[in-house]
């Protein structure tokens, strides 16, 4: 039986234990996206998890959903991450980047660019928060198939500053009604070429331009199918079978798929997971507790979970867990914002 604390190799990334920090949006990034000094050491203090997902972070400022969120789409972002990437593994931990692009959970005061972008011309259900306070979500710019193109171009360079600022990796933000996700759902892309016809083309192009560029050893991608996140709605539960395993098929096989469901035995989650390694995250609604996580691998339902809420408040979970000891419990109004508190503060077990 396998264990939540025996090593486990994704890819060519090889991680002394299955718990993985699931990618965390914080805010605390300089506000033109430049990582500083308190995400070097956040992520540091973390190094002891067998696999960080660094928070997402945007390709291209079109791609952009929060202020204060990092990107990767300059030189100065890269040599900034190299700051994190270094303080991680001299640590002894390992870190993968993901990439995120918001699509239409975003607004034009964010992205600066005079527009928002998404598969159709569908505006999101919920507000977005700008700086005034939150507003309507605007419709969406409908991409064109030559615009489409260029986003992928977008991830691949993205992929390759990631890769120059020393990750072990990148995880495509698929998930939670962002870009790739709108593509997907048959709610947020009603289009009629053939991005529309396969839902799954827009995923699986960037998937495999930037395993050609990076190596498909060294890229994952986050999957929500069927969760209904931010409108990108997937309520036929045979359609998105068909969407997703369509997608599964035409990729390589990638260092991950990292999948959210409550349901570790689902069928679809198990399907998606032939011929990949299989990290599991149960979702917004369920904090996932030692004895879930233990359970989830020992039955062998994925090789490892990711954690977000435990994984923020203990820089030292694997320790605790692993010796049975009491955790911090997390302060959910520090969550957010642009300082230590709630961030570096958390202290590890003494």
């Amino acid at each position: 039986m396998t264990t939540l604390y025996e090593p486990v190799t994704f890819g060519s990334t090889e991680l002394k234990n299955r718990i993985v920090m699931a990618p965390l949006t914080r805010t605390r990034a300089d506000l033109d996206g430049t990582p500083n000094d308190l995400l070097v050491e956040h992520y540091r203090q973390r190094a002891g998890l067998g696999l960080i997902i660094a928070e997402g972070t945007w390709p291209t400022i079109e791609g952009r959903t929060w202020y204060n969120q990092p990107g990767i789409a300059t030189a100065a972002h890269r040599d900034a991450w190299q700051k994190v990437t270094d303080a991680v593994h001299t640590a002894g931990g390992k870190i993968f980047l993901q990439i995120m692009h918001g699509g239409r959970i975003s607004h034009e005061e964010i992205t600066g660019t005079g527009r928002i972008v998404a598969p159709s011309a569908i505006a999101a259900p919920n507000p977005i928060r700008i700086k005034e306070g939150k507003a309507p979500a605007p419709v969406p710019h409908s991409l064109t198939a030559a615009e489409i193109g260029h986003i992928g171009d977008e991830f691949v360079q993205a992929a390759e500053r990631a890769i120059a600022a020393g990750f072990d990796g990148i995880e495509f933000h698929g998930a939670n009604g962002y870009l790739i996700n709108q593509f997907f759902s048959p709610a947020a892309n009603t289009r009629d070429d053939a991005y529309g016809v396969d839902r799954s083309l827009f995923a699986t192009e960037v998937t495999n331009k930037v395993a050609d560029a990076i190596g498909a050893d060294k890229v994952a991608i986050r999957l929500s199918p069927g969760q209904n996140i931010q409108g990108a709605d997937e309520t036929d539960p045979e359609e998105t079978a068909r969407t997703y395993l369509t997608f599964a098929r035409n990729i390589p096989r990638l260092a991950f798929l990292h999948v959210m469901n409550p349901d570790p035995a689902d069928s679809l989650v198990q399907e998606l997971r032939r011929g990949q390694n299989l990290v599991l995250n149960t979702g917004f609604g369920t904090v996932t507790t030692k004895q879930d996580a233990e359970q989830i691998v020992a039955s062998g339902h994925a090789e490892a979970v990711s954690v977000g809420r435990r994984a923020m408040a203990n820089p030292d979970l694997v320790y605790r867990w692993e010796n049975n000891l009491p955790e911090n419990e997390l302060n959910q109004a520090t969550v957010y914002g642009n300082g230590s508190e709630g961030y570096t503060d958390y202290p590890a077990y003494q």
